[in-house]
Protein backbone atom coordinates (compact mmCIF):
# COMPACT_ATOMS: atom_id res chain seq x y z
CA UNK A 1 0.00 0.00 0.00
CA UNK A 2 1.26 3.44 -0.74
CA UNK A 3 1.48 6.34 1.93
CA UNK A 4 -1.55 7.83 0.48
CA UNK A 5 -3.80 4.58 0.58
CA UNK A 6 -3.00 4.22 4.17
CA UNK A 7 -3.56 7.60 4.64
CA UNK A 8 -6.98 7.53 2.97
CA UNK A 9 -7.72 4.78 5.29
CA UNK A 10 -6.61 6.61 8.67
CA UNK A 11 -9.18 9.37 7.36
CA UNK A 12 -11.83 6.60 6.63
CA UNK A 13 -11.56 5.57 10.25
CA UNK A 14 -11.28 9.16 11.35
CA UNK A 15 -13.23 10.46 14.59
CA UNK A 16 -13.26 14.35 15.69
CA UNK A 17 -14.05 13.89 19.04
CA UNK A 18 -11.85 11.27 19.44
CA UNK A 19 -9.24 13.48 17.43
CA UNK A 20 -9.92 16.45 20.26
CA UNK A 21 -9.79 13.92 22.88
CA UNK A 22 -6.81 12.11 21.94
CA UNK A 23 -5.06 16.00 21.48
CA UNK A 24 -5.18 16.35 24.98
CA UNK A 25 -3.86 13.54 26.07
CA UNK A 26 -0.69 14.46 24.89
CA UNK A 27 -0.14 18.31 24.63
CA UNK A 28 3.66 17.86 23.28
CA UNK A 29 1.97 17.64 19.80
CA UNK A 30 -0.22 20.37 18.02
CA UNK A 31 -4.12 19.20 17.44
CA UNK A 32 -3.51 19.12 13.71
CA UNK A 33 -1.58 16.03 13.82
CA UNK A 34 -4.64 14.05 15.48
CA UNK A 35 -6.96 12.32 12.70
CA UNK A 36 -9.00 10.65 15.36
CA UNK A 37 -8.25 6.42 14.94
CA UNK A 38 -9.06 4.32 18.01
CA UNK A 39 -6.39 2.09 18.62
CA UNK A 40 -8.61 -1.31 18.59
CA UNK A 41 -9.23 0.27 14.43
CA UNK A 42 -5.57 0.94 14.12
CA UNK A 43 -4.29 -2.75 15.55
CA UNK A 44 -6.86 -4.26 12.83
CA UNK A 45 -5.01 -1.88 10.10
CA UNK A 46 -1.64 -2.91 11.44
CA UNK A 47 -2.83 -6.88 10.95
CA UNK A 48 -3.73 -5.79 7.68
CA UNK A 49 -0.97 -4.07 6.20
CA UNK A 50 1.68 -6.55 7.50
CA UNK A 51 -0.05 -9.26 6.00
CA UNK A 52 0.25 -7.74 2.70
CA UNK A 53 3.56 -7.23 2.93
CA UNK A 54 3.04 -3.94 1.27
CA UNK A 55 4.31 -1.74 3.67
CA UNK A 56 8.08 -0.40 2.46
CA UNK A 57 7.29 2.80 1.56
CA UNK A 58 4.83 3.57 3.80
CA UNK A 59 7.80 2.58 6.49
CA UNK A 60 10.30 4.84 4.40
CA UNK A 61 8.82 7.96 4.84
CA UNK A 62 9.73 9.02 8.29
CA UNK A 63 9.08 11.30 9.82
CA UNK A 64 5.30 10.85 9.30
CA UNK A 65 2.52 13.56 8.93
CA UNK A 66 0.13 12.20 11.53
CA UNK A 67 -0.08 10.52 15.30
CA UNK A 68 -2.08 7.74 13.98
CA UNK A 69 0.97 7.58 11.24
CA UNK A 70 3.43 6.96 13.72
CA UNK A 71 1.56 4.78 15.92
CA UNK A 72 0.40 2.75 12.83
CA UNK A 73 3.90 2.29 12.38
CA UNK A 74 4.87 0.64 15.49
CA UNK A 75 1.87 -1.45 15.69
CA UNK A 76 2.80 -2.85 12.12
CA UNK A 77 6.67 -3.46 13.67
CA UNK A 78 5.06 -5.18 16.60
CA UNK A 79 3.63 -7.92 13.76
CA UNK A 80 7.30 -9.02 12.66
CA UNK A 81 7.93 -12.23 13.68
CA UNK A 82 11.37 -12.35 12.79
CA UNK A 83 13.45 -10.46 16.17
CA UNK A 84 16.57 -9.04 13.91
CA UNK A 85 14.08 -7.59 11.11
CA UNK A 86 12.05 -6.58 14.26
CA UNK A 87 14.84 -4.83 16.05
CA UNK A 88 16.13 -3.46 12.92
CA UNK A 89 13.11 -1.53 12.16
CA UNK A 90 12.83 -0.03 15.73
CA UNK A 91 16.37 1.13 15.41
CA UNK A 92 14.47 3.46 11.93
CA UNK A 93 11.65 3.94 13.87
CA UNK A 94 12.08 5.00 17.41
CA UNK A 95 14.42 8.09 17.00
CA UNK A 96 11.52 9.41 15.07
CA UNK A 97 8.82 8.92 17.80
CA UNK A 98 7.80 12.46 19.21
CA UNK A 99 5.18 11.15 22.20
CA UNK A 100 4.36 8.66 24.58
CA UNK A 101 1.68 6.44 23.57
CA UNK A 102 3.76 5.89 20.39
CA UNK A 103 6.36 5.09 21.78
CA UNK A 104 4.42 2.99 24.60
CA UNK A 105 2.36 1.34 22.42
CA UNK A 106 5.64 -0.09 20.19
CA UNK A 107 6.20 -3.54 22.38
CA UNK A 108 7.26 -6.26 19.53
CA UNK A 109 5.92 -9.70 21.16
CA UNK A 110 9.10 -11.66 19.43
CA UNK A 111 10.98 -10.06 21.75
CA UNK A 112 10.45 -11.65 24.76
CA UNK A 113 12.16 -14.84 23.30
CA UNK A 114 15.52 -12.32 22.64
CA UNK A 115 16.71 -11.57 25.51
CA UNK A 116 20.08 -10.85 24.84
CA UNK A 117 19.37 -8.51 21.80
CA UNK A 118 16.41 -6.73 23.57
CA UNK A 119 18.98 -5.82 26.42
CA UNK A 120 21.38 -4.30 24.20
CA UNK A 121 19.33 -2.21 22.57
CA UNK A 122 18.03 -1.04 26.01
CA UNK A 123 21.29 -0.34 26.97
CA UNK A 124 22.01 1.28 23.81
CA UNK A 125 19.03 3.44 24.31
CA UNK A 126 19.93 4.68 27.78
CA UNK A 127 22.55 6.42 26.80
CA UNK A 128 20.51 8.61 24.14
CA UNK A 129 20.09 12.04 24.68
CA UNK A 130 16.77 11.99 22.65
CA UNK A 131 13.79 11.79 25.24
CA UNK A 132 11.63 9.24 23.44
CA UNK A 133 14.75 6.90 22.48
CA UNK A 134 15.97 7.50 25.92
CA UNK A 135 11.85 6.63 27.22
CA UNK A 136 11.88 3.59 24.97
CA UNK A 137 15.22 2.23 26.50
CA UNK A 138 13.63 2.14 30.08
CA UNK A 139 10.72 1.08 28.88
CA UNK A 140 11.88 -2.59 27.60
CA UNK A 141 13.61 -2.70 30.73
CA UNK A 142 10.06 -2.02 32.19
CA UNK A 143 8.40 -4.57 29.32
CA UNK A 144 10.61 -7.73 29.11
CA UNK A 145 12.67 -7.87 32.35
CA UNK A 146 10.90 -7.29 35.86
CA UNK A 147 10.30 -11.12 35.29
CA UNK A 148 11.77 -14.18 34.47
CA UNK A 149 14.56 -11.92 33.05
CA UNK A 150 15.27 -9.70 35.62
CA UNK A 151 18.14 -8.12 37.05
CA UNK A 152 19.08 -6.36 40.10
CA UNK A 153 21.46 -4.40 38.12
CA UNK A 154 18.85 -3.09 35.35
CA UNK A 155 17.41 -1.21 38.68
CA UNK A 156 21.13 0.54 39.01
CA UNK A 157 20.77 1.29 35.07
CA UNK A 158 17.56 3.18 35.13
CA UNK A 159 18.46 4.61 38.54
CA UNK A 160 21.64 6.08 36.94
CA UNK A 161 19.19 7.72 34.08
CA UNK A 162 19.04 11.62 34.94
CA UNK A 163 17.27 13.75 33.18
CA UNK A 164 15.03 17.13 33.08
CA UNK A 165 12.37 15.56 30.69
CA UNK A 166 8.94 14.90 31.78
CA UNK A 167 8.37 11.95 29.85
CA UNK A 168 11.58 10.13 30.65
CA UNK A 169 11.16 11.03 34.65
CA UNK A 170 7.75 9.25 34.47
CA UNK A 171 8.85 6.24 33.02
CA UNK A 172 11.88 5.90 35.60
CA UNK A 173 9.17 6.09 38.04
CA UNK A 174 6.61 3.78 36.59
CA UNK A 175 9.93 1.49 36.09
CA UNK A 176 10.42 1.92 39.67
CA UNK A 177 6.72 1.43 40.71
CA UNK A 178 6.48 -1.87 38.33
CA UNK A 179 9.58 -3.17 40.16
CA UNK A 180 8.19 -2.80 43.78
CA UNK A 181 5.31 -4.84 42.59
CA UNK A 182 7.50 -7.42 40.62
CA UNK A 183 10.84 -7.69 42.89
CA UNK A 184 9.71 -5.55 45.68
CA UNK A 185 12.75 -6.95 48.33
CA UNK A 186 15.38 -5.89 45.54
CA UNK A 187 13.80 -3.12 44.52
CA UNK A 188 13.07 -1.37 48.00
CA UNK A 189 16.57 -0.22 48.97
CA UNK A 190 16.66 2.05 45.70
CA UNK A 191 13.94 3.99 47.71
CA UNK A 192 15.26 3.73 51.45
CA UNK A 193 18.17 5.48 50.31
CA UNK A 194 16.56 8.01 48.23
CA UNK A 195 18.71 7.24 45.04
CA UNK A 196 15.98 9.10 42.53
CA UNK A 197 15.55 12.74 42.06
CA UNK A 198 13.01 14.09 44.67
CA UNK A 199 10.13 13.96 41.78
CA UNK A 200 10.90 10.20 40.83
CA UNK A 201 10.93 9.27 44.05
CA UNK A 202 7.75 10.58 45.04
CA UNK A 203 6.10 9.63 41.76
CA UNK A 204 7.17 6.04 41.88
CA UNK A 205 5.65 6.13 45.80
CA UNK A 206 2.49 7.67 44.02
CA UNK A 207 2.25 4.97 41.39
CA UNK A 208 3.24 1.90 44.34
CA UNK A 209 0.53 3.10 46.27
CA UNK A 210 -2.06 2.98 43.56
CA UNK A 211 -1.09 -0.52 42.29
CA UNK A 212 -3.51 -3.50 42.56
CA UNK A 213 -0.06 -5.38 43.43
CA UNK A 214 1.50 -4.18 46.13
CA UNK A 215 -0.04 -4.77 49.40
CA UNK A 216 -1.84 -2.88 52.02
CA UNK A 217 1.04 -2.72 54.39
CA UNK A 218 3.93 -2.06 51.92
CA UNK A 219 1.98 0.40 50.50
CA UNK A 220 1.72 1.92 54.35
CA UNK A 221 5.54 1.59 54.58
CA UNK A 222 5.98 3.46 51.17
CA UNK A 223 4.09 6.09 52.46
CA UNK A 224 6.74 6.78 55.21
CA UNK A 225 9.06 6.85 52.46
CA UNK A 226 7.96 9.82 50.71
CA UNK A 227 10.18 13.01 50.84
CA UNK A 228 8.30 16.15 52.36
CA UNK A 229 8.83 19.32 50.94
CA UNK A 230 10.77 21.92 53.28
Amino acid sequence: MTVKEIRDRLFSLSDKGYADFTAKLIPTLPAEKFIGVRTPALRSLAKEIYRSGSYSEFFAELPHKYYEEDNLHGLIICQIKDADECIAELRRFIPFTDNWATNDCTRPPVLKKHPEKVFALASEYLKSEETYTLRFGIGLLLTYFLDEGFDEKHLSLVAEVKSDEYYVNMMIAWYFATALAKQYESTLPYIESKRLSEWVHNKTIQKARESYRISDDRKAYLKVLKIRSR
